[in-house]
């Protein structure tokens, strides 16, 4: 089973985060379907116009104690709008299995992304696919954790 695309049907796109969300909050981070094997975080972000919450399911890959996820948007010709909205407002809330935390999201550059991005794509080789798809880059922000002062 595939994720529809937001392109094709923005509704049917919409219903399938949102049952994604669901069930990964009802099962301590674990969901079916297309995700059953995938490491995945909920990411909810500040919408940069809106000034909303904004949750989607995504991806990550580890890095020590960071957690790295890509703006692949499927290899879409443009980046997602969680992406943009954490170049607006960095500070982020994760849920990641059973915990919730509140993180700063830093977009990498230059040689680090790209180091970054092999790591990546040596944990999860489809997006090496996705960035042969598309003419931009994807950005692949970083996950740090803020700890209560």
């Amino acid at each position: 089973m595939e994720a529809p695309s937001r392109e094709s049907d923005p509704l049917s796109y919409a219903d399938f985060t949102r049952q994604v969300i669901e069930e990964f909050r009802a099962n301590g981070g674990r969901v079916g379907g297309p995700f059953e094997a995938a490491d995945l975080v909920l990411l909810t972000t500040t919408g940069a116009r809106s000034g909303r919450p904004h949750t989607v399911p995504l991806g990550v890959v580890h890095d020590g104690e960071r957690l790295l996820v890509v703006g692949s948007a499927g290899g879409a010709p443009r980046h997602p709008a969680w992406y943009h909205n954490v170049l607006a407002h960095p500070g982020v809330t994760v849920e990641h299995g059973d915990e919730v935390f509140a993180a700063h999201a830093e977009p990498a550059a230059g040689a680090d992304r790209d180091r970054l991005f092999a790591l990546v794509v040596s944990v999860a080789p489809g997006y090496a696919d996705y960035q042969r798809s598309t003419t931009r880059t994807l950005p692949v922000v970083v996950l740090r954790r803020v700890t209560p002062p």
